[in-house]
């Protein structure tokens, strides 16, 4: 396998990882305003999202910086092509990160509607949004000979993009009834319950829909016919799973479900990355857009490097914040307290991080020492750490 394949699949990793993870935030950010009946529920469907949103967006900033340094005529062109339709996807976003931090500036009802109704807008709009994205690459964009996109808006706006961008959209739904399910507690798990198990049946039939649309319009590549199955098989284990109160597990066959229709769209483009509709020869792959094979090779190694670390800090980061949070503890929450909660535990995690810093610089210095000085030492300073007090009396030199 080549430096160009190892970059392309390494690309696919990153866009595919942020279609899953904030593919859950899309999906209970469209869910909030029907879901959350009193303001309380709102506030816990919120809060269920807002400690690892900004996150999950890192993924999408990786993936364009990856496009960016591997693949930049490739990104020239798409970023140039499609300017309006990526500003359409970022302003909502923008609008959605400014819903997190004001809605409960003011604790009138107008103002906290407004700020529900504008998560729910920039939810919905890049989920469609990216669904037409990712379908227009499969059918094509009318590239010029100059590997210049030809085109107007309207041309990213076909039936078988529309039909990519309600399958994408009602994917990340289900994602995110099922996210809900398992971080929520009281009366609106079995409504979201109901709720997810009823829109197990729409994406079905979208993702049906959209495996003959590609079939049709694109070629079904047996590769994406294989993916696009066990998009559907998962869908319908995540359906049967939310039926027995297996949240949880309903979670993970949602995200398979993402996964595989992500993966059946860059299988279908392989070694492609943007196709000409005008002529193939004149398609964007990732041979004729790469960048120079040092800075492919390069790319390849320090992401094989740095990714293990990314997925440690992707797993920490959901353990810490796995609580489940139940709207009727919100009932009565001062405004303000929900912050100030937040606060003290990330206080409390930093302050186990500094340990574990400590730790790793002072079992290197005692494995090189010859008496037990550094490890007392070390054992003092972590109980003065976690304890807030000296509980022992500092050694002689110390």
């Amino acid at each position: 396998m080549d430096d160009n394949t190892v970059c392309f699949l390494l690309f696919g990793v990153l866009f595919i990882g942020f279609l899953l993870l904030e593919g859950f935030d899309y999906g209970a950010g469209m869910l909030l305003p029907y879901l959350g009946r009193t303001d309380a529920e709102r506030r816990a469907i919120i809060r269920t999202m807002a400690p690892v949103w900004e996150g999950n967006e890192v993924w999408l900033i990786a993936a364009g910086a990856f496009l960016f340094a591997g693949f930049p005529d490739a990104y020239a062109t798409l970023f140039s092509g499609m300017y309006l339709a990526l500003l359409l996807i970022l302003a909502p976003l923008i609008l959605r990160g400014v819903a997190f931090e004001f809605r409960d500036k003011d604790a009138r009802a107008g103002w906290r509607n407004f700020w529900d109704w504008a998560l729910f807008t920039g939810s919905l709009l890049p989920a469609v949004l990216w669904g037409v994205a990712v379908g227009n690459l499969l059918k094509g964009l009318p590239i010029d000979a100059r590997l210049e996109y030809a085109g107007t808006f309207g041309d990213l706006l076909s039936p078988y993009s529309l039909v990519s961008g309600l399958l994408f959209a009602l994917l990340f739904l289900l994602h995110g009834a099922a996210y809900l399910t398992m971080k929520l507690d009281g009366e609106i798990v079995a409504r979201t319950r109901r709720l997810g198990m009823a829109l197990a049946g729409y994406v079905l039939l979208a993702a049906l829909l959209f495996a003959v649309f590609t079939y049709v319009v694109a070629g079904l590549k047996f590769a994406t016919g294989a993916a696009l199955l066990l998009a559907v098989l998962a869908i319908s284990a995540a359906s049967c799973r939310l039926g027995d109160r297996h949240y949880f597990q309903s979670f993970i066959f949602s995200g398979m479900a993402v996964v595989a229709a992500g993966g059946a769209v860059f299988a279908g483009l392989y070694p492609r990355l943007v196709v000409s509709s005008l002529n193939p020869a004149w398609s964007l792959t990732i041979y004729n857009s790469a960048s120079n094979p040092l800075t492919l090779e390069v790319m390849s190694i320090t992401t094989a490097v740095v990714f293990p670390a990314i997925l440690a800090f992707e797993g920490w980061k959901y353990y810490v914040f796995r609580q489940v949070i139940s709207p009727a503890g919100l009932e009565c929450e001062p405004p303000g307290a929900a912050l100030a909660n937040r606060s003290q535990e990330l206080r409390e995690q930093l302050r186990r991080a500094r340990c574990l810093a400590d730790v790793m610089s002072c079992v290197i210095r005692a494995l090189r020492s010859h008496d037990g000085r550094v490890i007392n030492r070390l054992k003092h300073r972590h109980k003065v750490l976690l304890l807030g007090k000296r509980t022992e009396k500092t050694e002689p030199g110390e």
